[in-house]
């Protein structure tokens, strides 16, 4: 049996669902293809967080799914970077551009859970779940999905098909649009833990000789860690007790940062960046990990996702004024031009800071220690710093972010 709809996203992640909450209220047919069913999930004060830039929160307010997630969540008020054993310290705080925040954390649970619940209330929307695609097969006016459902197969036609299946992406690679991927050498280990002494609302980066480790700010007493680690050294870190690993964090951290007394189950994953050679095909497009898969250094990842679902929903509300196919080659070439700057900019970026703070030699951690000051007494650069942490295009301003009502669209 055959079924059509107007937009297919084959993915059940943030990203895709983000992107369905989107496209609610449009004149649109839209199903999402989900592999997994969806699940719930217990509060745990160990759980795994997300930094959310102030761009990432307005576009979650603007689709609705905030409320939802905004109890559970702590405002970031300033970010300090620093590297070990250098000297220099780049201080950004959303009281000098007359913000109140630079961002937020959350509980990764707390902003899926929310945006299900989002997803839930769309009108014209018909989840499929669990379900796996299987082929994909192009034509003029519309693109033919095979997908398995309970033993079961089926297919569902569709005027445009979006590929937010992660960074294993099945959508891409039966699009036959390549990837290329950069091992870096090195695992994240994320993890909570309770504090002493940290100053609220305060995140922090900090350079190791083996990656950053980021320290997120939380409610009552606790914080979240992103400690990256060389891969070689995975078995050994993970094989630490509570005490030898709090230890090992608080050295590298420096103590004022404040004193960590308790840590959480660690989870690790391994780091490389992977990044699509097209974001879109005939009658198809990629957003979200399916698209670029970042290191998590500066946070990027997701937030980078989240401004290809707006920039593609806003190009398929525009198509739909204009009286044009959701699917046309028009839209498809919009939405590349319209992510090209950002998506390149943000990858440059982060895979530069990985490289970058990679080095060990003294001649470059003197040259790094210098770039630093010098940032920190920069304010043109550090305000372009303050708004790419943000997530907005350099040349913002601080009384329009102030001004402007939550728009869903691109950014950069």
């Amino acid at each position: 049996m055959e079924s059509r709809c107007d937009v297919l996203i084959v993915g059940g992640g943030l990203v895709g669902s983000s992107l369905a909450c989107a496209l609610d209220g449009l004149a649109l047919d839209v199903v999402q293809l989900e592999a997994e069913p969806p699940r719930g999930g217990e509060a745990r004060w160990d759980e795994r967080h997300f930094a959310l830039a102030r761009r990432t929160v307005e576009a979650l307010s603007a689709i609705g799914a905030w409320p939802a997630i905004a109890p559970e969540a702590q405002a970031i008020r300033r970010v300090e970077v620093s590297s070990r054993g250098d000297f220099g310290v780049v201080r950004i705080a959303a009281a000098d551009y007359g913000l109140e925040s630079l961002g937020s954390t959350a509980p990764a649970r707390a902003v899926a859970q929310g945006l299900a619940r989002r997803v839930e209330a769309c009108q014209r929307l018909q989840r499929v779940a669990p379900a796996r695609v299987v082929a994909l097969d192009a034509g003029a006016d519309a693109i033919e999905v095979e997908y398995e459902r309970e033993g079961r197969r089926a297919r569902i036609r569709a005027r445009l098909l979006v590929g937010a299946d992660g960074t294993a992406s099945f959508v891409r690679g039966a699009l036959g649009i390549g990837a290329s991927t950069h091992d870096y050498g090195q695992t994240a280990i994320a993890a909570a833990a309770e504090i002493d002494g940290a100053a609220a609302g305060v995140a922090r980066e900090r350079f190791t000789p083996d990656g950053p480790l980021a320290l997120l700010p939380l409610s009552r007493g606790r914080a979240g860690l992103v400690w990256t680690v060389a891969s070689s050294a995975v078995e050994r870190v993970l094989a630490l007790d509570d005490v030898a690993c709090l230890a090992e964090i608080q050295a590298l951290l420096g103590h004022g940062a404040g004193h960590l007394r308790r840590i959480g189950r660690r989870q690790p994953w391994p780091l490389a960046l992977t990044r699509a050679d097209a974001l879109t095909a005939p009658r198809a497009v990629l957003v979200g990990n399916a698209a670029q898969t970042l290191h998590p250094i500066g946070a990027q990842g997701f937030n980078l996702g989240l401004r290809d679902a707006m920039a593609l929903a806003r190009e398929i509300a525009a198509a739909l004024r204009d009286g044009t196919d959701p699917g046309a080659p028009a839209l498809l070439a919009a939405y590349a031009a319209a992510r090209a700057s950002d998506r390149a900019r943000t990858i440059e970026w982060t895979d530069g800071l990985v490289r970058g703070f990679a080095h060990r030699g003294a001649p470059l951690r003197f040259a790094r220690g210098l770039a630093m000051a010098a940032l920190e007494r920069w304010p043109d650069a550090k305000r372009e710093l303050a708004w790419r942490l943000m997530g907005y295009p350099a040349d913002a301003s601080a009384r329009s972010l102030r001004d402007a009502r939550p728009v869903i669209g691109p950014v950069g």
